[in-house]
């Protein structure tokens, strides 16, 4: 081999590395400058966690060794969500043990128990309660109404709330949906905010602290160098899986309008390996469905047919026909026009046999499941009217306006 050749190697080789580290940038977390600059607020006091496998930084260490490692912070408690501090637990309405962690030696109580918030005794031990929670961006996922409950019980018994902030996986610019109604308030919806509210999680403490008037003394810890336009995979941080199943940052992206499947008897591709972008039924022609689908035009995403045969839930063991929703412009993609719009299509195909689930659904024995997860009955009426889905999506524009507005002074990023 020449010298000449491979100097051209090293040249070229070298040109890549400089490119990739220019143009890869790490958005620094909460749990970062919390560790650094905002030391203080944790130093000598006693500690308690919320967090789960995705609570992690940048080089894959957890917050909780991080903050048991401090020699200025004594963790005393860990609290974990939904699915469990290990995140080993699949499905709602599974209920999570106490227990006790060997390797860090502090016990671990469960926020998805016989109690949604911390009690005055898990609270005993504590002066400061650090959330470092990776939430995905969708009104019904349940890490950010956790939050909210471990904020009331911290006004009540007078503990100092620490939001460590992360990045919206799903970018902060876009809103999309319908505002919760009061009378359809639950553990999966406690705020009338849309099914895609483009905050982060440090930002929605703060619009729930205050706008709500929950009233507790709460810091939230900035982000470095997150930006609202920017997705999960423009940050440089890696993408861990924050409950069983969104794997991936694709399951995220339409996780905001697919979560509605939930309330349908339609498999909403859990069992699979790729939950939410793979949606069926064992009566449904596949091909005939997606044709259906690409021919409506929606922006942003193309219907492939598939048959697929889920391992657990909905229809297990059985072939379902149906289609993986496949984003290809994320930017011009409307997750929950596309459910609405699904949903009618699979009712079209099969009117006779399409159902929507009963309850219960997250413990609440006298709503509508789907009624719970849109934040209202208009959408089930709708469908069930045989009214056409476009006069329901246009309704959402004065709703997402006035969020517009209301989360505004929130905002920590632009």
């Amino acid at each position: 081999m020449s010298r000449a050749f491979t100097a051209a190697q090293t040249i070229i080789a070298t040109m890549a590395v400089t490119a990739a580290s220019t143009s890869t940038r790490t958005v620094a977390l909460g749990i970062d400058r919390l560790l650094t600059t905002d030391r203080n607020l944790i130093a000598g006091k006693r500690v308690g966690i919320v967090c789960n496998p995705a609570s992690v930084d940048a080089r894959f260490a957890h917050t909780a060794d991080r903050l048991v490692q401090d020699p200025d912070v004594r963790v005393t408690a860990i609290f974990g969500p939904q699915h469990g501090f290990r995140s080993d637990l699949q499905d709602n309405m599974v209920e999570t043990p106490h227990t006790r962690d060997a390797r860090r030696q502090v016990p671990v109580y469960s926020l998805y128990s016989e109690t949604r918030e911390p009690t005055e005794e898990m609270l005993r031990d504590v002066d400061a309660l650090v959330v470092d929670l990776q939430d995905v961006g969708t009104r019904v996922y349940t890490y950010i109404h956790t939050m909210a409950n471990c904020m009331r019980a911290a006004a009540r018994h007078g503990v100092h709330v620490i939001v460590c902030d992360r990045p919206n996986p799903v970018g902060g610019e876009e809103i999309e949906g319908n505002l919760l109604q009061p009378a359809y308030t639950s553990f999966v919806g406690q705020f009338p905010i849309p099914l895609r509210h483009g905050m982060t999680i440090g930002e929605l403490a703060r619009l729930f602290n205050d706008e709500f008037k929950i009233g507790a003394a709460v810091d939230v810890i900035q982000l470095g160098g997150w930006t609202r336009s920017m997705y999960f995979d423009e940050t440089g941080l890696p993408w861990i899986i924050p409950s069983p199943n969104l794997p991936t940052l694709d399951s995220a992206v339409v996780y905001p309008g697919a979560v509605l499947f939930e309330g349908t008897k339609l498999s909403e591709g859990r069992g699979t390996t790729r939950p939410f972008e793979l949606v069926g039924a064992p009566w449904i022609d596949g091909e005939r469905l997606a044709d259906a689908m690409n021919a409506r035009g929606l922006p942003g995403v193309h219907f492939r047919p598939v048959f697929f045969e889920p391992t657990f839930q909905k229809h297990a063991r059985q072939t379902c026909g149906g289609c993986q929703i496949h984003v290809v412009d994320r930017r011009a993609f409307r997750p929950v026009r596309t459910a609405v719009e699904l949903i009618a299509e699979f009712r079209r195909e099969e009117p006779s046999r399409f159902a929507w689930r009963e309850p219960p659904y997250e413990y609440e024995q006298d709503k509508q499941p789907i009624d719970i997860l849109y934040g209202s009955d208009r959408l089930r009426t709708t469908l069930d009217s045989g009214t056409g889905v476009e006069a329901l999506v246009m309704s959402w524009r004065k709703d997402e306006d006035a969020f517009r507005r209301t989360r505004e002074k929130y905002l920590l990023y632009r």
